[in-house]
């Protein structure tokens, strides 16, 4: 069984999305259900069906996400080295093709955003920058070109 880097705040996300699950929408499928199976006929009770339905998916998330929390390994960005590169690192780049500058927050892949800069550290992005130091430079091979970035700062906020 594979542990999950993960940071706090990703960590936080899940267990928040599993008690609201939990709290919040299971009661309400059951309630649902309850008001449906009311109705009578259950063959050609759309509503059941529906709430059935919603009922099958909540119970999967549930169980994928405390699948999930158990397997975390919450990692804390300030206490990693920070020289380098590492897990929950915020490091800003340079394309050395087109001076356009990015910055990427390398995260767990449960955590990865990448519309918000958060890459996971299994992407080619974070797996190529991953232990290096400001000034080094990487190179990824992407499907569509080869991207060269120089690593101009790297935070641990």
């Amino acid at each position: 069984m594979d542990r999950i880097p993960m940071t706090p705040e990703g960590y936080e996300k899940l267990k928040s999305e599993l008690d609201r699950l939990i709290k919040i929408e299971r009661p309400a499928i059951i309630k649902a259900i309850s008001e449906a199976r009311a109705h009578g006929d259950l063959s050609e009770n759309a509503e059941y069906h529906a709430a059935r339905e919603k009922q099958s998916f909540i119970e999967g998330r549930i169980q994928e996400l405390q699948a999930k929390l158990s397997r975390a390994y919450v990692i804390e960005p300030s206490k990693i080295n920070q020289n380098k590169v590492a897990f929950g690192a915020k490091v800003k780049v340079v394309d050395l093709d087109t001076d356009e500058e990015k910055e990427f927050h390398l995260v767990g892949p449960d955590e990865a955003d990448v519309k918000n800069g958060k890459i996971s550290i299994t992407s080619p992005v974070g797996k190529a920058l991953i232990g290096k130091e400001v000034g080094d430079q990487v190179t990824i091979k992407a499907p569509a070109r080869t991207i060269n970035y120089e690593i101009i700062s790297i935070s641990f906020e």
